[in-house]
């Protein structure tokens, strides 16, 4: 199959930032007198982003709407300081990203993280792979909706069958069956190229 172009979620895909994303909500819980969680179990917490991490890591006695509207404040603020202080590529995103654009495909971030924080880590830990990266500016366009991955497109003008749509979880595959892509994790992607 030939590719013009490969999209990718950034956490847990291109980038580790586990550490940051536990010690900053951990930060909000232990400030609001709530347990806090293990690492690890943030694992499980995070993928459809930082307001439903909230949602999930909150007590379920605390979990309604306006709480987790109050938290998510406090979390984009604490994140936003701490984005950067453990995260970093996964070992091979590098030499990977290298290889892509040595065969000149377009290459894109499509995250549900919000904007203004996607553009930051890529540019401070990613700089120059990628062509255009896009993160959540409506809530409405959060993944699985197709909407960034078919703006990507539109962008490279590139069909969607011949983009390669990277990812590590449910919701990222969903993404790119949405949006008529090919969706694989890191690891597969040059066996398909």
């Amino acid at each position: 199959m030939k590719f013009e172009g490969v999209i990718f979620d950034l956490d847990g895909t291109l980038v580790n930032s586990l550490d940051d994303l536990a010690d900053s909500m951990n930060s909000v819980l232990q400030n609001a007198g709530f347990p806090m969680h293990e690492v690890e179990a943030y694992k499980y917490f995070v993928g459809n982003g930082i307001r439903n991490l909230v949602r999930k890591t909150l007590p379920e006695t605390v979990r309604n709407e306006e709480n987790v509207a109050k938290y998510y404040k406090q979390m984009t603020d604490a994140y936003r300081e701490n984005c950067l202080v453990k995260s970093k590529p996964y070992n091979g995103i590098v030499e990977l990203l290298t290889e892509l654009k040595s065969r000149n495909l377009k290459l894109a971030v499509l995250s549900n993280k919000v904007d203004e924080l996607t553009q930051k880590i890529i540019n401070a830990l990613l700089p120059g792979y990628f062509d255009m990266a896009l993160g959540v500016k409506n809530e409405e366009h959060r993944k699985p909706n197709p909407a960034g991955a078919l703006q990507i497109t539109k962008e490279f003008g590139i069909n969607p069958a011949g983009i390669a749509y990277l990812g590590d979880t449910a919701t990222d595959m969903q993404t790119a069956a949405n949006a008529g892509m090919y969706g694989k994790t890191p690891a597969d992607l040059l066996t398909i190229l």
